[in-house]
């Protein structure tokens, strides 16, 4: 085993567990990311041509933004499942494991040979992750999902429509990412079963059932209220101009309005009864963002924060990701960790929250980085390993250099 592996391979609640990901892109891979920071030892097995999500983005040498991201701390195997016998050496590690994670469309894994079927009767206690587009049935079971699209057609871009009323894609890949979260959760709660009983299961989502439930409240308030009103629900609320900068200020009811108005010395929004409630400051919204935004534009961001933050009034600096990593509270929390990675060099990490204790950033792998190595430690004969290689169905990727 790799002495980076070796070293924290003790550490958090999940240590000992044995996760084989076949997932691509990212729901599966973050949800497997997720356990690997718990604990988990996490092996990545990939297709010859690699995870596509290795393509996609900001790309840099042999990985992406996003593949480090969701692979980090990974061990890499590289096994072609075209081939009979990479196809066999597939379900033999799948037998080996105690979480197994794809995101193929319906019936993939199963032409792998790996589909929950295949596996359970002979493993109960193992606990099995399909992640889908839009479920496992019904008449949008096979149809082409990504974030972009799942975006549409649940109802998130409607959620995030500017205020002439036009849906937007939200800049994050919000879909993808809350259905790991979702996926990482149901894993966990398999896994407490699993413990307490010895029993596995099958785990079963959609990025469609995700991306509903992330917007249960706005679906309820469409629900009780009809169409939905674009933009914010208060005033004043907005991001406006400072004399160097951008800063977000809010008031979400009379106490907060009132902060604000003390920060900003206008007793007179105070004493003026159609500033009275957030309805009368919402009818006259434009009137009250000309007025602030004037005021702001005379003076720095940081003049207008320490008036602000005396009063306790809500307010932000716009900030890029720079700037989120010289933020104060950043540092003091250690909200960003630094991530070696091979070929690209240090990188920005920021790590789960909530962790008791964080494994130290490990690199995402190069494709087939630790084939032979993983085969071994799962209990291969060095025989068996040659075979496969002399084969084509196993292959051994290069060790990745660091960055000149």
């Amino acid at each position: 085993m790799d002495p980076a592996v070796a070293a924290d391979v003790n550490s958090g609640p999940f240590s000992g567990l044995r996760v084989l990901d076949i997932s691509q892109g990212i729901a599966g891979p973050y949800c497997a990311q997720m356990l690997w920071q718990h604990g988990a030892e996490v092996v990545k097995v990939e297709p010859p041509a690699g995870d596509w999500g290795r393509h996609v983005g900001t790309v840099a040498g042999a990985h992406s933004a996003l593949s480090v991201a969701y692979n980090a701390g990974k061990r890499g195997v590289c096994l072609d499942a075209r081939h009979p016998a990479g196809r066999e050496a597939l379900r033999r590690m799948a037998d080996s494991a105690d979480v197994l994670i794809q995101n193929f469309r319906p019936g993939a894994a199963a032409r792998m040979g790996v589909g929950y079927q295949d596996l359970a009767s002979d493993a109960p206690g193992l606990v099995y992750v399909s992640i889908s587009g839009y479920g496992e049935e019904g008449p949008y079971s096979n149809a082409p999902a990504s974030d972009s699209v799942m975006q549409a057609d649940s109802g998130l871009m409607y959620a995030n429509q500017d205020e002439a009323g036009v849906p937007r894609r939200i800049g994050v890949l919000l879909a993808d990412i809350a259905t790991a979260l979702y996926a990482a959760q149901a894993t966990m709660a398999a896994l407490y079963r699993q413990a307490r009983t010895g029993l596995g299961g099958h785990v079963r989502l959609s990025l469609f059932q995700a991306c509903a439930a992330l917007q249960a409240n706005d679906i309820l308030a469409h629900g009780m209220a009809g169409a939905r009103r674009a933009g914010p629900v208060s005033a004043p609320n907005g991001v406006f101009d400072t004399a160097d900068g951008r800063l977000s200020v809010l008031a979400l009811n009379n106490d907060q309005f009132a902060r604000l108005c003390r920060a900003l010395d206008r007793p007179h929004w105070l004493l003026d009864p159609a500033y009275g409630d957030n309805a009368g400051r919402m009818a006259r919204r434009d009137e009250l963002h000309k007025e602030l935004a004037a005021q702001l534009a005379t003076r720095p961001s940081a003049h207008w924060i320490e008036r602000l933050s005396r009063e306790d009034a809500l307010h932000a600096r716009v900030r890029d990701y720079d700037g989120l990593a010289a933020h104060e509270q950043a540092a003091h929390i250690g909200l960003l960790q630094t991530l070696e990675q091979p070929g690209v060099g240090p990188l920005p990490y920021a790590p789960l929250p909530g962790l008791a204790q964080r494994r130290p950033p490990a690199a995402a792998p190069a494709i087939g980085q630790h084939s032979s190595a993983v085969l071994r430690d799962w209990g291969w004969t060095p025989s068996d390993i040659q075979a496969l290689l002399a084969a084509g169905a196993l292959v051994q990727g290069g060790t990745q250099t660091e960055r000149a």
